[in-house]
């Protein structure tokens, strides 16, 4: 089924490559769940693509009243399809949506949006499994903004203007977005997740993370510089990954023989939002700042979850550290055997490109499926193919 879909702005059009995926799901599945971060495309997504579906959202508080006072009646008015967005507002619903989809016996009726990973997937686990498909959308991809024209070729100013469709759309300056991003997502997400009574901090606790962007995550250490316990981080860790703040990467455990770390690393979904919370206001300050690599590393890992979550695949992605610091910043299994991604700011050619790749390769099979992510151009060197970090989306995993 060919489809096609566009995200209007006032000068040109921005397709979302999760178009197909969702086309094909909804042909599958009764239902289909679209999470992801607030503001990073959902509504209009669903809205633009699916017009013979009706649209309900659960923040309006009229709609909210009536889902809550009188379920079954709310879904049967709902029509033959519907759009539920922030259906987490509203749990009773999903035990009436399980009878509904099941008295329907058709595909495709039901789409349901949220912000909220673990609320939505607690309510779909209890009452939807087998019924509904997931998908994730994250912002922009670089894909989708370089099809545009509208992506910044100079990647110091691409990871400070981050993702999210509004800052392209209407192009904003991150400094009148992200703040109040942030302050939107600690007033209303934060608390409907969990009972965070101190934001501050919260907050406080957030722009840590932020400094940890890239790093191997210590939990004594973030608890000890946030002044609260280990338990409390992991919490609030949870919050942040449940709301598309942050995401893991964890360790690789294939055939190395060597004594390698077992802690995941910590990034962010946007590096735009992670710049803002590092109080970074000009990207000429991005320039000499000593996580500059960091940033970089955390946009190419990004784009990665992007454009397999875009095809509705999992993540995948790993990384791999031994016991002496030696790491590989990306590990991908395909038919059981590594592809390593090491992941360079730089835009020179150089042998520590490849100092751990050839490593790790040591005793496994050869192979071709080995990468370098850079600021330089597309080639190959000594089996290795070297990719430019706007043409990431070439790796053959994604």
């Amino acid at each position: 089924m060919k489809c096609t879909f566009a995200l209007f702005t006032s000068i040109i059009m921005v397709n979302r490559e999760i178009k197909d995926t969702l086309f094909h799901l909804l042909q599958k599945y009764p239902a289909v769940n679209i999470t992801g971060p607030r503001q990073s495309g959902k509504t209009t997504l669903a809205r633009e693509l699916l017009g013979e579906h009706r649209y309900f959202s659960l923040e309006n508080p009229d709609i909210l009243t009536f889902a809550q006072d009188d379920p079954r009646g709310f879904l049967r008015s709902a029509g033959e399809k519907f759009i539920l967005d922030e259906v987490q507002r509203a749990p009773l619903l999903f035990s009436y949506l399980q009878q509904e989809i099941d008295e329907r016996k058709s595909n495709g009726c039901v789409v349901l949006l949220g912000s909220q990973s673990f609320l939505m997937n607690e309510h779909i686990t209890q009452s939807l499994a087998g019924r509904v498909a997931n998908l994730k959308l994250l912002p922009f991809s670089l894909t989708e903004l370089k099809a545009s024209k509208l992506l910044i070729a100079e990647p110091n100013s691409m990871m400070f203007k981050g993702f999210y469709p509004r800052l392209h759309k209407e192009a904003m300056h991150p400094v009148d977005f992200y703040p109040h991003y942030i302050e939107t997502y600690l007033q209303r997400d934060v608390r409907q997740i969990k009972n965070v009574g101190n934001l501050n901090a919260f907050t406080r606790f957030l722009k840590l993370c932020a400094g940890r962007t890239g790093n191997i995550l210590n939990l004594t250490s973030l608890a000890n510089d946030a002044d609260v316990s280990v338990n409390t981080v992991k919490s609030w860790l949870s919050i942040l990954e449940a709301s598309y703040i942050i995401f893991f990467v964890q360790p690789y455990f294939g055939n190395i023989n060597r004594r390698l770390i077992k802690m995941p690393k910590l990034y962010f979904y946007d590096t735009g939002l992670a710049c803002s919370l590092l109080s970074i206001e000009r990207e000429s300050q991005l320039e000499s700042f000593y996580m500059r690599g960091n940033l970089f590393e955390n946009m190419a890992l990004a784009e990665m979850l992007k454009a397999r979550y875009n095809k509705g695949l999992q993540s995948a992605i790993r990384y791999l550290r031994d016991a002496k610091g030696n790491e590989v910043d990306c590990v991908v299994e395909q038919a059981g055997q590594p592809a390593f991604v090491e992941i360079k700011m730089s835009e020179t050619l150089s042998s520590a490109h490849f100092k751990s790749i050839a490593l790790f390769r040591k005793g496994l099979p050869s192979s071709q499926d080995d990468f370098v992510v850079y600021a330089g151009k597309d080639t190959v060197y000594n089996h290795v193919q070297l990719i430019n970090w706007q043409n990431i989306n070439a790796l053959p995993f994604l």
